[in-house]
């Protein structure tokens, strides 16, 4: 009874179940209007990161109950059935390639790439639930295929979200794996893979040998998980920097002027992996997380010759269903008159070779 009381007034203290009013030329204004120096500034305070260009707009646990008892909103049964195909034995078309650079999807903001010889393995999940929210579809490697795939493992994680950092999934690397982190993450991740692992700060460089650089970047986002305080560790996007090629992968983050100042500071970026997930509603979801416009944005930003869209297709982590992100990436594209041919909408599994940049 004592429980059912508690939720009754938190469900009266949310006002009204009516979702609030959002402006989005508003919100352009404040992201448009933020300092690009304070993307240098310390962004830790009392044991807690936080973004220092603009105000975090959570909101807590009422808001999130708010957002949890509002309607979800009206899709069309296109909306609701479309998701990703599925291209099975990833692990034995991998294994028969000859050399070169490629991307491989395995599905969520998971991706496998070689490049100068070397695999990166990007935020890893491959269990079938993320704490709680289960996967409408399967990734493209299992933990046994992985461990058995031979050479040089590079593995990025970019926060401690559930959907990128999975305990089962990191005791099951290959032996060989050397793992990169923001702040905060190093001790907790050593101890899950039993791994070497390196924190980085944003705008740290480090040499990954044979003239390959990572480089961690900002991103707009926050964290928290069972057993660490919201935001006690850092989030971040990361820049992999090869004499072929670079690619920045944008790991979780709403749209910032930090795509701006990235793509100054390190013009040339052949491919922008970029994440479209968990938009709507917008009132709750656009400080963490891109829409379909501000991914092209974003793109537009780093100056990018190549996006590849991540995180659609696996887990309904905001009120869209798991394809909506591409369906509508598609109709803002052809709004735009963008051009078609820049964005890859892989298939989990698919692997797209990466030619030499020009």
């Amino acid at each position: 009874m004592a429980l059912l009381a508690l939720m009754t007034v938190m469900v009266s203290s949310c006002s009204s179940l009516t979702p609030p009013p959002f402006d989005e030329a508003q919100w352009r204004r404040e992201v448009d209007s933020a300092s690009t120096d304070r993307l240098y500034a310390a962004h830790i305070r009392d044991g807690r990161f936080f973004n220092p260009w603009t105000d975090v707009r959570h909101g807590g646990f009422l808001r999130l109950l708010r957002w949890r008892l509002s309607p979800r909103g009206a899709y069309t049964p296109e909306e609701e059935a479309f998701e990703p195909a599925y291209i099975p034995e990833l692990q034995t078309r991998i294994q028969a390639l000859p050399k070169g650079d490629f991307v491989a999807w395995i599905g969520h903001g998971s991706f496998l790439l070689r490049l100068h010889g070397e695999y990166w393995l990007l935020d890893p999940m491959l269990s079938d639930r993320a704490l709680w929210p289960k996967r409408h579809t399967q990734p493209a490697l299992t933990q046994e295929a992985l461990r058995s795939l031979p050479g040089t493992f590079n593995v990025v994680l970019s926060h401690n979200h559930y959907d990128h950092l999975d305990k089962a999934t990191l005791e099951a690397l290959p032996a060989s794996s050397r793992l990169y982190v923001p702040l905060g993450l190093g001790e907790f991740v050593g101890e899950m893979a039993g791994k070497p692992v390196k924190e980085m700060d944003w705008w740290q460089t480090v040499d990954v040998g044979k003239g390959v650089r990572l480089v961690c970047l900002p991103a707009q986002h926050w964290s928290r998980r069972i057993g660490q305080g919201r935001n006690t560790t850092l989030w971040a996007s990361f820049l992999i920097v090869t004499p072929e090629r670079t690619v920045y992968f944008g790991g979780d983050s709403g749209y910032f002027i930090g795509y701006r100042e990235i793509g100054r500071r390190y013009p040339g970026i052949d491919v922008a992996l970029l994440p479209l997930t968990a938009y709507h509603p917008r009132w709750f979801m656009h400080y963490a997380h891109m829409n379909a416009p501000e991914v092209l944005d974003a793109f537009d930003d780093l100056g990018a010759r190549t996006l590849i869209p991540t995180q659609w297709g696996t887990f309904r982590l905001g009120s869209e269903p798991i394809g909506y992100p591409i369906l509508d990436l598609r109709r803002t594209m052809k709004e735009r008159t963008f051009d078609p041919s820049r964005a890859v909408i892989m298939d989990i599994g698919q692997i797209v070779p990466l030619a030499h940049a020009p």
